[in-house]
């Protein structure tokens, strides 16, 4: 897997676990300040669209994550 994709997998996850931990709905509801949380992966997805910089892709690339799938140009 490529660091986008793993940028993408993580961004939906932590969404998801935001929304469970902030909706006060939820069964495993903990404080309305979560959604905090959702914003702030929101916001850095979309800066990410524009810029093309992500501090979780700078990390992935220190653990030797590809940027590119093998193959492809």
């Amino acid at each position: 897997m490529t660091v986008e994709r793993y940028i993408r997998i993580f961004a939906g996850l932590f969404i998801l676990i935001s929304l469970a931990l902030g909706v006060e709905g939820s069964p495993l509801f903990v404080s309305p300040w979560w959604l905090a949380f959702t914003a702030f992966v929101g916001a850095n997805l979309f800066q990410f669209g524009f810029t093309n910089v992500c501090p979780l892709g700078f990390i992935l690339k220190k653990l030797g994550v590809p940027e590119k799938a093998p193959g492809r140009a």
